[in-house]
């Protein structure tokens, strides 16, 4: 009964970093980069 436990969670590991190692390879969560201007206008008084 342990070793089935066991070794369900060491499948379950392994998946986790097959994915996790797929994740950072394929998911490209970058934001897209573009310059902004913008003009401000201040109040001295």
């Amino acid at each position: 009964m342990l070793g089935r436990v066991l070794k369900l969670v060491v499948v379950l590991v392994l998946l986790g970093l097959v994915g996790l190692t797929g994740f950072t390879f394929l998911g490209d969560l970058s934001p897209v980069q573009s310059q902004q201007s913008v003009t401000v206008t201040l109040d001295a008084n």
